[in-house]
């Protein structure tokens, strides 16, 4: 190991390259030595210099992070935040996300905390690294470092100058972190904090390779897994020498009851697939959980591991009338329901595995491989690529699981598995099924002197991580790995009952757990675990509550509220953003009246932009006669604009083959999302809220007549100016079919 190390580093010094962080053997160095000072972020378990930066002779500079790209952006935060603290163009930056081989492990990338603790350590390594190519430029220079002047990787004093792609070969940044520089202040930030156009999203939109479901490598073949129709099932025999006799074939894969195949051709992947699933004979699996209101009678009687998550004993009421109220809230299981299935593409090769993943958490993923696979963690490179659709625990893991058992039976070809759509929504963890259960008991004053909260639910969190296997083939092949007992967070973040502690203050209050352990159906993370199903049972209470006391609920809760980041403004009214009683009941009469907008939304107005009111607000005024007209300057400006081409929305509707929906529920449609443009843009471009579709199509067909027909059109723009607010409402009883009659 030490002889390689050597080597790595001449090889950097000969090519002109300084890197800043990633020593393979530093992580378990670190354990063998006494406790160190903490360090910012995620430099605590990184601690490598080398792990972090590499400054090339070539002008760039490549940046590694454990953290991954969900969509959410942060490969290109982390981007600027480096190019800040070394003083070089946003450019010149390369990402290189989670891979096992070159990235610093940072574990998951969940609980929006990849700025936080991977943006922090990249602050001081990229400080601590521009520190130290200052102190060497000063040395050349014969200035004082204090002196120097950075910009785009140029130090300069006067005249003189040299740059980081010079410096590169004369200085060996493959120490420890100190965390000791300091790190740019935000006043003098030119990069942070400004509006970047994002890294990923470029590929999205324009079709190219930018999941890892548009991986193609040479020689690559394709696979799919067959799975029974229960959880549990076990297979007894399936015909494998008919399948390996279909075309394009290579493989098929049987490992216990793990039943997988690969072909040359995707299609021929499939009907092989289809082909074992037909004769494939299961033992009957585990039977699945009732449905409907059964499932929460089912859940509240499972066996439980009940903890006390908080508890206050303050003064007992003072007397007098109390009024107890109840209520239980309820959470069904839930999909992901990631837009592309779950995929991976793995190769085995001179007894080693690469496999290509969408998992969040590629080290954590690499150990439970390990596992499964009968290998070693050295032995196996899992690196990130995106994923079309992610959020939470789907089917990443399993599926990279699933491709690298395939991959071992190829001869070193490499292998995409993808589930198809029935196997992600028959076997990807789902977001855990909850009941909550509330008792308040409220004075005769309208505040809450007891408060009990109880929550019923399965875990959160069955990733990979902790002992065991948490990958789905490990436990059906014929030695299998058995899943390790699952976690609940702890508080204050929590699980299933993270956010079931509420903010407002209560004299007493009691909040339970009811861990449900066993899963009938695997659960694990869904966006935010347990908190909005937590949340959305506590607030709906407080409504409760609040309708109980005959008291307004934002008065309510403002009565048990004590943090004044939570009360906002003390003043209220109009500085705290809550509108008086009156204020809100004249919106709400708004509303009732003008509901076909509903939206509050800005429109233009003969040409000229009339920004601040919504939509509603400007009809009402109209109908008041308050409405200013235009005039014959915006007229013309009108006429003399170009028709771009729009339809109308009701063509919208009966392009999508919402007519015969529509025609059905014989009520007014309102203006939503599904027309949102053309609130804007009415037919022939011009900025008018849209018409109603008869009104619309009638002066459609006028202005097709010609210019001779100009005056009808002229008499319609000035009966529309005037329109009520049902002008704004597509008409819809006399939508039938793909065509609309009138």
């Amino acid at each position: 190991m030490k002889s390689a190390a050597l080597d790595r580093r001449e090889f950097f010094r000969q090519s002109g390259a300084l890197v800043v962080g990633f020593t393979l053997a530093s992580a378990g160095l670190a354990q063998q030595l006494a406790p160190r000072p903490q360090l910012p972020g995620s430099l605590s378990n990184n601690r490598m210099l080398d792990g972090w930066l590499r400054i090339n002779a070539d002008g760039t500079v490549t940046v590694f992070t454990g953290k991954v790209e969900l969509g959410q952006g942060i490969l290109t935060a982390l981007a600027q935040i480096a190019a800040e603290e070394l003083d070089i163009a946003y450019e010149r930056v390369e990402m290189i996300s989670a891979d096992t081989s070159r990235s610093p492990d940072e574990g998951m990338t969940a609980g929006s905390q990849s700025v936080e603790n991977s943006g922090t350590a990249l602050r001081f390594a990229a400080a601590e690294a521009r520190e130290m190519l200052l102190q060497l430029a000063a040395a050349r220079l014969g200035v004082p470092a204090d002196k120097l002047a950075v910009s785009d990787g140029t130090v300069s004093a006067g005249a003189t100058q040299a740059t980081y792609w010079e410096l590169v070969k004369s200085v060996d940044l493959k120490r420890e972190a100190t965390a000791r520089a300091r790190p740019k202040s935000p006043a003098s930030h030119r990069i942070v904090g400004k509006s970047i156009k994002r890294r990923d999203i470029p590929k999205k939109v324009t079709g190219g390779a930018a999941y890892v479901q548009d991986i193609r490598l040479p020689g690559m073949l394709f696979g799919r897994v067959v799975r029974p129709a229960a959880p549990g099932a076990r297979l007894e025999n399936c015909d494998e020498a008919a399948v390996r006799a279909m075309p394009g074939v290579v493989a098929v894969v049987r490992d216990g009851s793990f039943l997988a195949v690969a072909a040359e051709r995707e299609e021929q992947a499939i009907k092989a697939a289809n082909a074992l699933r037909t004769s494939a004979k299961w033992t009957a699996g585990t039977a699945l959980p009732p449905q409907g209101s059964a499932l929460f009678e089912h859940l509240q009687n499972l066996p439980a591991r009940d903890s006390v998550v908080n508890s206050k004993v303050g003064a007992p009421s003072a007397g007098g009338p109390v009024t107890t109220i109840e209520a239980k809230y309820t959470r069904p299981y839930q999909c992901h329901a990631s837009i592309g299935p779950s995929c991976a593409v793995a190769q085995v090769k001179d007894g080693k595995l690469t496999v290509w993943t969408h998992s969040q958490g590629v080290y954590p993923l690499r150990q439970h491989l390990a596992r499964v696979m009968r290998m070693s963690d050295a032995s196996i490179i899992a690196v990130h690529v995106e994923g079309s659709g992610c959020y939470g625990h789907n089917g990443a893991d399993d599926v990279a699981c699933d491709a690298s058992l395939v991959a071992r039976a190829t001869g070193g070809r490499p292998v995409k598995l993808q589930w198809m759509r029935e196997d992600e929504f028959g076997w990807e963890p789902y977001g855990s099924a909850m009941v909550m259960k509330l008792q308040a008991r409220v004075d005769a004053s309208g505040q809450v002197v007891d408060w009990q909260h109880e929550t019923w639910s399965h875990p959160h969190s069955t990733r990979p991580g902790g002992a065991g296997s948490n990958l789905l083939a490990g436990w059906d092949i014929a030695n299998p790995v058995p899943m390790g007992a699952p976690i609940n967070g702890a508080q204050p973040a929590g699980a299933a009952d993270r956010n079931a502690v509420p903010l407002y203050v209560f004299p007493n209050q009691r909040i339970i757990l009811h861990y449900l352990q066993e899963m009938p159906l695997r659960t694990s993370a869904l966006r935010t675990l347990g908190a909005y199903a937590n949340v959305f049972a506590l607030e709906s209470f407080i409504d409760e509550l609040a309708v109980a006391a005959s008291v307004d609920p934002v008065e309510f809760r403002l009565r048990h509220m004590k943090d004044p980041r939570a009360r906002g403004y003390r003043g209220g009214g109009r500085q705290s953003g809550l509108a008086s009683r009156p204020q809100r009941r004249r919106r709400a009469r708004s509303r009732h009246r003008l509901r076909a907008v509903q939206e509050s939304r800005r429109v233009c107005r003969g040409g000229r932009g009339r920004r601040g009111r919504p939509a509603h607000r400007q009809y009402a005024s109209r109908q008041n006669g308050s409405g200013s007209r235009r005039g014959a300057h915006h007229q013309s400006r009108r006429r003399s604009q170009p028709d771009r081409g729009r339809h109308h929305p009701v063509d919208e509707l009966v392009a999508q083959r919402i007519g015969p929906l529509r025609r059905a529920s014989r009520a007014n449609a309102v203006v939503g999302r599904l027309s949102y443009p053309h609130v804007f843009r009415s037919p022939g471009g011009r900025r008018r809220i849209a018409q109603p579709a008869r009104r619309a199509i009638a002066r459609h067909r006028r202005r097709l007549a010609g210019p001779d027909r100009r005056g009808d059109c002229e008499r319609d723009r000035q009966r529309d100016r005037h329109a009520p607010a049902r002008s704004a409402v597509h008409a819809r009883q006399s939508e039938s079919g793909a065509r609309l009659t009138h």
